[in-house]
């Protein structure tokens, strides 16, 4: 199969099967912080998927081709801030309770 065999569904199919894998993540695992913020990073990569398809198949002629990429750009950035402060929230978290389980996490008083 070469590139030019490669729709613009293949893209999308693809897209929402990661998508729907981190939303189906997220709610069969509510043990693990960790593997919950792994999930909403596998979510923004598969919408980030989806920008970059667009632009690559939109007619430049109906809109900016590079406009997908640019919102890419600031998904990525708001993802890498997302996962920096989720982080160190969970180092935290760890070092005050000793444990990082969902369901000990009912009450955050501090």
């Amino acid at each position: 199969m070469t590139l030019a065999t490669i729709s613009l569904g293949h893209y999308l199919a693809l897209g929402a099967i990661l998508f729907a894998l981190s939303v189906i993540g997220i709610f069969l695992n509510r043990r693990n912080l960790i593997v919950l913020l792994m999930a909403i990073e596998l979510m923004l990569l598969a919408v980030n998927l989806n920008f970059v398809a667009f632009s690559r198949y939109l007619d430049p002629a109906v809109a900016d081709p590079m406009a997908g990429q640019v919102f890419v750009f600031f998904i990525l950035t708001v993802a890498a801030a997302e996962s920096a402060i989720g982080l160190a929230i969970l180092v935290v978290l760890f070092r005050t309770r000793t444990s990082i389980a969902v369901e000990e996490l009912d009450s955050l008083k501090g």
